[in-house]
């Protein structure tokens, strides 16, 4: 991979990245709700934290963990603030971001999949379930029952979102995909982080597969980050956006949804940042599995 002599990854290399992490996350989508007719080749796709659910999804699966006793507070409140604050140090620099990715994807190497699935359908239960915001909720409702495929999109690892998908009745997800053989994690990701321009590529993907028309499409996110992917369908909608966000819907004239109490929400001590969010989520994972097994 070529860089930039400041440490940056080329753009050249950053779109390699993101076709590579959707393309991944398109081949590992399974429908598991396929829609009614009449109108299967249109779809709308929803990113989960924020927009779907209050907070980080993988965030509230490692509050689910600590509940449950498998690591303490405080180790998770070192986890979380070390990678967010790493993360905002580094928000410009993808490789860093990247290299920081690689070292929590270490945590999880060697575990069963089945365990990680096992307990993301637990603490859904019993964590997340309640988090998922009423009007989001309607939302994805509308759109099925217009017969219309629905789909989330999200850096969350794909087996959780596939659990948020199912639960809800939706037809699928796209996330984050880690690579595994034979049932157990190898600690490396299938093509990289699912955020940003790999979203993008994620539903074109997907969308050459399931014969969909994004002229037709819907796509609703909070995050100006997700941008690349409300400008590739017909139908963009912002969803308690963020600053940015709000901004360009205003310009554009897209619909705009706020399910908060107030226009200006502070979800305290949640990281909501994709890279925070997953990078604490997969160590605290990791750590607990480990620490669950050591127990037995």
């Amino acid at each position: 991979m070529k860089r930039l002599l400041s440490g940056r990854v080329s753009p050249a290399s950053q779109a390699r990245a993101a076709s590579a992490a959707g393309a991944a996350s398109a081949a590992a989508a399974a429908v598991q709700n396929p829609p009614p007719a009449p109108d299967q080749t249109t779809a709308a796709f929803f990113d989960v934290d924020n927009t779907l659910m209050r907070g980080a999804s993988i965030y509230h699966f490692a509050r689910g963990l600590a509940a449950r006793k498998m690591f303490g507070t405080a180790t998770m409140t070192r986890m979380v603030w070390s990678q967010l604050s790493f993360r905002l140090r580094g928000a410009e620099n993808p490789g860093h971001i990247d290299a920081a990715r690689q070292a929590a994807l270490a945590f999880v190497a060697g575990q069963q999949v089945a365990d990680i699935v096992a307990l993301g359908e637990e603490i859904y239960d019993d964590t997340m379930a309640d988090r998922i915001w009423a009007g989001a909720r309607e939302l994805t409702q509308r759109h099925l029952d217009a017969g219309q495929r629905v789909w989330l999109v999200t850096a969350t690892p794909v087996e959780l979102a596939n659990i948020l998908a199912r639960r809800l009745g939706l037809t699928g997800a796209l996330g984050t995909v880690a690579e595994s053989v034979g049932g157990v994690y190898t600690g490396r990701l299938a093509g990289g982080l699912l955020h940003g321009e790999a979203k993008a590529a994620a539903i074109r993907a997907l969308a050459q597969r399931e014969s969909l028309d994004l002229a037709r499409s819907s796509a609703y996110s909070d995050s100006a980050n997700d941008l690349p992917m409300l400008r590739l369908v017909g139908h963009p909608h912002a969803v308690n956006p963020d600053a940015a966000l709000r901004a360009v819907a205003r310009e554009e004239g897209w619909p705009v949804h706020d399910f908060r109490s107030g226009r200006k929400v502070t979800m305290v001590a949640l990281p909501v940042a994709a890279g925070a969010g997953a990078v604490a989520g997969g160590m605290a994972a990791g750590l607990a599995l480990r620490r669950h097994r050591a127990a037995r």
